[in-house]
């Protein structure tokens, strides 16, 4: 069988003498949008700020393609491909449109070239974003701002995009704009965890998916099956 791209096995974090993440294992292969769906306080940031590097596991492991990453820093996950957005988005607020997503490239080693026409493909998928090119990050609508976060995430060239609740917050037209740059993503070869409070598109949109009830993976299973499954239909999708 093929090795997953990421992998977490019987992964355990604590805040303190708070038992966070409690023997959580998942697999996220190449090529795939998996979404990781729960309420609000399950713990689904808390998973993804470890995968990425933030927080330290107190026991289990994250292997990506292979290779032990569990206690590798934050800025080397980075640069081994894996980009997380995240959850409020977290931009350079003081900082210009092209100041941020300049950032964005900085932990890749291209010519300038090469950085200039990744530049110019992000203005590509995202129009309105060139005009702000110039505009501090602060002054962008909610939209607007989740798109830079996408583009600063691109920018590093992922092989595996993170993305903590890019819809929150968004007015619809902007919801449906991330959600298909997500689906593009996925199209160029860019495999995707998701967090998303908007289940229903969250499982729309992915191949698989895990429920994360505080702190423990309840279900998994194909997108479609979670999304037909009536307690799931009862408690997260509005059934």
């Amino acid at each position: 069988m093929t090795t997953p791209m990421l992998q977490v096995k019987d992964l355990n974090v604590f805040y303190g003498n708070i038992h966070a993440i409690k023997g959580v294992s998942l697999e996220v292969y190449e090529g795939e949008i998996i979404s990781l769906i729960g309420a609000n306080g399950a713990g689904k940031t808390t998973i993804l700020q470890t995968i990425s590097g933030i927080i330290r596991a107190k026991s289990g492991h994250i292997y990506y393609n292979g290779v032990d990453i569990t206690k590798t820093r934050a800025h080397k996950i980075l640069r081994m491909g894996i980009a997380q957005v995240p959850e409020g988005r977290q931009i350079f607020s003081n900082l210009t449109v092209l100041d941020n997503l300049e950032l964005g490239e900085f932990s890749i080693k291209a010519s300038q070239e090469d950085k200039k026409a990744e530049m110019e493909r992000f203005f590509e998928r995202f129009p309105r974003m060139k005009e702000r090119a110039n505009q501090l990050a602060g002054t962008l609508s909610g939209g607007e701002q989740q798109m830079l976060a996408m583009g600063r995430a691109i920018a590093s060239r992922p092989k595996l995009m993170i993305l903590d609740e890019p819809s929150m917050g968004l007015s619809p037209i902007f919801v449906k704009q991330i959600f298909s740059t997500i689906k593009t993503l996925s199209e160029e070869g860019v495999t995707i965890l998701l967090v998303e409070q908007n289940a229903m598109m969250a499982l729309g949109i992915s191949d698989r998916a895990y429920v994360l009830e505080t702190g423990k993976i309840v279900m998994e299973g194909s997108s479609k099956e979670l999304a037909n499954n009536e307690s799931v239909k009862k408690a997260y999708l509005g059934a």
